[in-house]
């Protein structure tokens, strides 16, 4: 199967530029940097006129549920909303059920992702206080790295002893993604937050729970760790302007032991919007101020920030009723998300070579994915086609999560994905999409 996608402006490594690129198989076979249409015979033609060709978006953080709370999600619809999206590429959350913390439990989460991904896999594995042998065991071409949670989180996968902290990082040679919020701190104002409020205190109050000096203190300890062992760590979805301060300015091609992803959730909203979105919006870390928001976006380019992600995380519509404890904590993004970060270009917060720097090339590197997060002749054809000046509304029924809700329902985006390749593969063209197209298990170069 041959496909030519002409007449397009390709975004690739700093650079915007108009070519042809032709796939032939699962592979880019070629980029021809002209306006004339390259000769020869195709299968499908794709006219990309007035479109941005980009790689196919990386996902570093979502939750598909899958196994134990497919209630919520699973694999195939989640992914499915990411194809939509222009996502060809996902590294999934380890507290499911059972919780992925041995090597036996992420074979059997590797097992479904071959019968149910639309595109590509792979997993964290998880820490928890005493698994340290599992997590030296592993072999470092199959996952992106471990998932450490430092602080209060859903499930009860909360890593809070010194020693096991220690271990973690001083043994543990792969990326170690972090979730931090101190527990201490978190459990210190919910209490005081229900003296005042009640038992379930309004939603308003959900920044002031999971606090700036509860993220900041959980960050700092990790950041420290790392220091001190040399470890490679990334934070996941910082909040704070204040954690911002803990990390240096990554080059443009080399990246740092040290990172931090910032998420589109926290991208997109302040505290000001609970008034609108209430619990919809309810995720862990909290959304926070508009100078914290605002300070987020700075770092896209001024290199703190490496990578955007989602921490995707659908839960149904009546999980997240009530307020600080009793709505549950995440919501669904990945099929949003690109078109979502294409609004701050519009916006002029950030380029679309940056952007596909942190959505594609960045989390390729970080993580050292194979032949993946590029537009380069012989990689992997994962690519997306996105359309600028072409207005369209979320609404109910384009949303593929399995939750059937999201908290862009009513926005309007200038940007539209028309097509989604994977593996070569013409998995969503123009609305159409194959069910058929089952991604690849993503591997790792170490």
């Amino acid at each position: 199967m041959t496909t030519l996608i002409k007449n397009a402006t390709l975004v690739n490594e700093g650079k915007s530029f108009q070519a042809s690129l032709i796939i032939k198989g699962d592979r880019i076979a070629d980029i021809i940097e002209s306006d004339t249409m390259p000769r020869g015979t195709y299968d499908n033609i794709v006219d990309a006129t007035g479109c941005f060709v980009i790689p196919g978006i990386i996902d570093d953080h979502v939750h598909f549920r899958d196994p134990g709370l497919t209630a919520k999600a699973d694999i195939e619809s989640e992914s499915r909303a990411a194809a939509f999206g222009g996502v060809t590429s996902y590294f999934d959350m380890p507290n499911t059920k059972p919780q992925t913390t041995t090597l036996e439990t992420l074979d059997a989460k590797f097992a479904l992702a071959r019968e149910k991904s639309h595109v590509n896999y792979s997993f964290f594995l998880g820490a928890t206080n005493d698994n340290i042998d599992e997590l030296l065991r592993i072999d470092s071409h199959l996952v992106p790295g471990i998932k450490l949670f430092m602080g209060s989180s859903t499930g009860n996968m909360l890593v809070d002893h010194e020693e096991a902290l220690r271990q973690i990082f001083s043994k543990v040679k792969l990326p170690i993604m972090t979730h931090c919020e101190d527990t201490e701190i978190i459990n210190a104002n919910m209490a005081n937050a229900k003296i005042k409020y009640g038992e379930d205190p309004d939603i308003c109050h959900h920044p002031e729970i999971r606090s700036e000096e509860a993220c900041w203190r959980s960050t700092l300890l990790a950041v420290n760790l790392a220091r001190e062992y040399g470890a490679r760590l990334h934070v996941a979805h910082l909040t704070t302007a204040r954690e911002l301060q803990l990390f240096e300015p990554a080059e443009v091609d080399k990246l740092p032991n040290i990172t931090a992803e910032a998420v589109v959730a926290h991208l997109m909203f302040t505290d000001a919007d609970y008034k609108s979105l209430g619990s919809l919006i309810k995720c862990n870390p909290a959304v926070k101020t508009v100078a914290d928001r605002d300070a987020l976006r700075r770092g896209l380019t001024d290199g703190r920030i490496t990578v955007v992600g989602t921490d995707h995380a659908p839960h149904q519509l009546s999980e997240k009723q009530g307020g600080c404890t009793k709505a549950m904590s995440g919501m669904p993004m990945i099929q949003f998300s690109l078109v979502s970060m294409l609004s701050l270009v519009d916006k002029g917060i950030i380029t679309i070579e940056r952007l596909v720097q942190l959505m594609c090339h960045n989390p390729a590197r970080l993580f050292s994915v194979v032949d993946r997060g590029f537009l380069r002749k012989g990689y992997k054809a994962d690519i997306a086609v996105v359309r600028p000046g072409s207005p369209w509304t979320v609404n109910k029924d384009i949303i593929q999560s399995k939750c059937g809700w999201s908290p862009m329902e009513g926005r309007t985006f200038n940007w539209r994905v028309e097509h989604t390749f994977c593996n070569g593969r013409h998995i969503y063209n123009e609305g159409v999409f194959d069910d058929k197209c089952r991604g690849e298990r993503i591997e790792f170069r170490r």
